[in-house]
């Protein structure tokens, strides 16, 4: 993804960027820019590299002062804002990277500045070094915002403070304790923007990581309040569902049912290369005399480097099933060599699970590819 996202630097970009540059600072020298942008390492930069170095650069193209230097920034936004760049624009996330580079000591005028640029770009990264030098002060700004009246500030208010955020730093307190941020939560759980919910669910499935028992009791509360919150509740309890927490299960209708059966499960492809895809198929027999609820998943296990198997599991489907039904199941599962997932050669496991309880394990082999 960040291999692909990195081309987003391309020279129409700072074209662009740079014709806005030149109206907001009169004496910015076009040419020796994109001359030390376009470096001799440039072409060996990921993305996050891309945006530090532009950072770096557009730096000594400004004042030595850094609270000078964050007004001409906010100059600069306004100014793509009026050249017709939306909000939400990706390519322009090295300005919330200034703030966090530049001004991790200034905290006042940073996050002045996030409140600002998130609005135009998400500062849900930059944030964070932030809430770990200044936790306490940090958290109540952070719930101040989660009442602002723009949904992208309120979008940073949850998403800057989930504890495990992708591709960005930890936040170890709140992995720690949670509490901090539930006010947030609740503050946000019925705002009316999809995307600032989205949030929230995704910070729901952070804590559940860490603190299953919390997730567990905010979503009986919050449950059947109305259908954008349990929706909410259910995707901040994805994490729960693939493990099969049974008072999860249980509150949203996926009982254990000794009458579901699987049968005639086969592995098509017992001997899977490299790039090529794992096929399977079985039959889910509901043997009740009424229809079943039934959540349809199969857990992957796959070959570690130490020669231990980790466990993967992928949602088939979430559905009523008729009562005394046969119902033929047929899946692929890709091994096509992606960044995020390392294959190993070897023996690898296949089950089957329904409403949380898995069945049988069954064998196959992945296998390089043939020369």
């Amino acid at each position: 993804m960040a291999e692909l996202l990195k081309h987003i630097y391309s020279h129409a970009f700072f074209e662009e960027f740079t014709t806005v540059l030149q109206k907001v600072i009169p004496y910015f020298n076009t040419s020796s820019f994109i001359k030390q942008i376009y470096d001799n390492e440039w072409e060996k930069k990921e993305l996050k590299q891309r945006m530090r170095h532009i950072t770096v650069v557009l730096q000594s193209y400004l004042q030595p002062n850094y609270s000078k230097n964050v007004d001409t920034l906010l100059n600069v936004i306004k100014q793509l804002q009026k050249e017709g760049i939306k909000e939400n624009s990706l390519e322009y996330m090295f300005f919330p990277d200034f703030i966090e580079f530049y001004g991790i000591n200034d905290y006042d005028t940073s996050i002045r500045a996030i409140e600002e640029i998130t609005q135009f770009t998400s500062c849900e990264f930059a944030i964070r070094p932030f809430l770990i030098k200044y936790p306490k002060k940090g958290i109540a700004q952070m719930t101040k915002w989660s009442t602002h009246k723009h949904f992208m500030v309120r979008r940073l208010s949850s998403e800057g403070s989930r504890p495990r955020l992708p591709w960005a730093m930890a936040l170890p307190f709140l992995k720690t304790d949670p509490t901090p941020i539930l006010l947030i939560l609740k503050n946000l759980k019925e705002d009316e923007s999809e995307l600032v919910r989205r949030s929230i669910a995704n910070n729901l499935n952070d804590i559940s990581k860490d603190h299953p028992s919390t997730v567990i009791d905010i979503a009986k509360n919050w449950v059947g309040k109305s259908k954008e919150i349990d929706w909410l509740v259910k995707h901040g309890c994805r994490t729960l569902l693939k493990q099969g927490n049974p008072e999860i299960m249980s509150l949203f209708g996926f009982r254990a049912n000794g009458k579901i059966k699987i049968k005639k499960l086969k592995i098509l492809t017992p001997i899977v290369q490299i790039g090529n895809t794992l096929e399977f198929t079985f039959e889910l027999h509901n043997t009740d005399n009424q229809s079943s609820k039934i959540r349809l998943e199969y857990g992957l296990y796959y070959q570690k480097a130490n020669g231990n198997l980790s466990k993967k599991v992928f949602k088939i489907s979430e559905k009523i099933y008729p009562k005394n039904s046969i119902t033929t199941i047929y899946r692929k599962q890709s091994f096509k060599i992606i960044t995020t997932r390392k294959f190993h050669l070897g023996l690898h496991q296949l089950s089957i699970i329904i409403n949380g309880n898995e069945f049988k394990k069954h064998a196959f082999e992945l296998a390089d590819k043939k020369p």
